[in-house]
């Protein structure tokens, strides 16, 4: 689709590279390339979940790119951290499941990226993973305050962020930051393999994927507007041919085969 974030689709799945070696930083038009993509792949009924990477082996991302905002004035760097906040969110909101694949150094901007997707599994290695923006006197702007805090708790992501310390992934899986840590060969290959787990005929992704709306949206509502939501997603999987199937072939005493309708 475009020369900074290559776009691919395997049997259900879009796979979304940030390609800019050496590190992957993203700059305004890396952002609108995977603006882009997400959309894509949001509005093709043929895909079910959407895997995003880096390009190469040492870095999932290493944030926005710091000669852009050194050499950029004020308006411009507020207006690009919103557009990348609005690509984020449109990310985080899209009803499929999606999972960041920490191929290496996943800092700043590109943890941002990766709290934006459901899942995080990551490469096994010598790498780190933070938000150390502090170190550059601002604070991580494209999410990072809001999303970490929902993730590991206030305190462990005040500690993270004020101090601007990286960790490994061992250390982030504890924390639940990182959901697995996988050894590294071949590392894509055991991400792909997990991914077509959530597609048809193996999961029912309507039901994923209102899972994901269900918590997404549920988690800034109060409990009774939570559970309303969820009555109403569970209405809408009740009326899916997917749950008829799911629901006799468990009285069949069979493996249900889903068709995402």
């Amino acid at each position: 689709m475009g020369t900074l974030v290559n776009y691919s689709t395997d049997k259900g799945v879009a796979l979304l590279v940030l390609n800019d070696p050496p590190v992957n930083a993203y700059t305004h038009e890396m952002m609108k390339e995977l603006d882009a993509a997400i959309l894509d792949a949001r509005f093709d009924d043929d895909v079910h979940v959407l895997v995003v990477t880096g390009h190469g082996e040492k870095f999932f991302c290493s944030g926005a790119n710091i000669n852009m905002l050194r050499e950029a004035d004020a308006t411009f760097k507020y207006y690009f951290c919103l557009h990348a906040n609005e690509t984020l969110l449109r990310l985080e909101h899209t009803p499929k499941l999606t999972i960041a694949a920490l191929n290496g150094h996943c800092v700043g901007g590109g943890l941002e990226i990766a709290l934006a997707c459901d899942l995080r599994v990551a490469r096994r290695g010598s790498f780190s993973i933070g938000l150390p923006e502090v170190a550059l006197g601002v604070l991580p702007g494209t999410g990072g305050t809001q999303r970490l805090l929902r993730t590991i708790g206030k305190s462990k992501a005040l500690e993270m962020m004020v101090e601007g310390k990286n960790i490994s992934f061992d250390e982030a899986q504890v924390l639940g930051l990182v959901n697995k840590v996988w050894e590294s060969e071949p590392f894509m290959d055991q991400v792909m393999s997990y991914a077509h787990e959530f597609v048809p005929p193996n999961r029912a992704p309507l039901a994923v994927g209102r899972i994901k709306r269900a918590v997404q949206s549920g988690a800034e509502m109060g409990l009774e507007q939570g559970l309303a939501l969820e009555r109403e997603l569970q209405a809408e999987l009740f009326a899916s041919d997917d749950a008829k199937e799911g629901l006799e072939a468990y009285t069949q005493k069979r493996k249900p085969s889903f068709r995402a309708r």
